[in-house]
């Protein structure tokens, strides 16, 4: 059996300066801004009350923008959200 050829990067990874087609965070930020989803707006992060602080550009890493779009300040912490995760209060 031969050896797999390493890149160095694992799947559901981008480098640092790749913005791969359809990865990019714009589409995603504005669709949760068109759901009501703006800056200092309350929201439930499952039960927990939090406040949208900010929107979520990253290209690369764990919690890219296109997945986690939203940036949310709760008592437990800041955390990165996908809409699906939050409700409006």
């Amino acid at each position: 059996m031969a050896a797999r050829e390493r890149t160095g990067s694992r799947p559901g990874k981008y480098r640092q300066g790749e913005a791969p087609a359809g990865r990019a965070a714009g589409p995603s930020i504005h669709a949760a801004i068109s759901r009501g989803f703006v800056v200092g707006r309350e929201v439930l992060v499952g039960s927990v009350p939090g406040i949208v602080v900010g929107y979520n550009i990253a290209t690369f890493g764990n919690f890219v923008g296109n997945a986690y779009p939203l940036v949310v300040r709760t008592a437990l912490g800041v955390t990165k959200c996908s809409i699906d995760e939050l409700s409006l209060l």
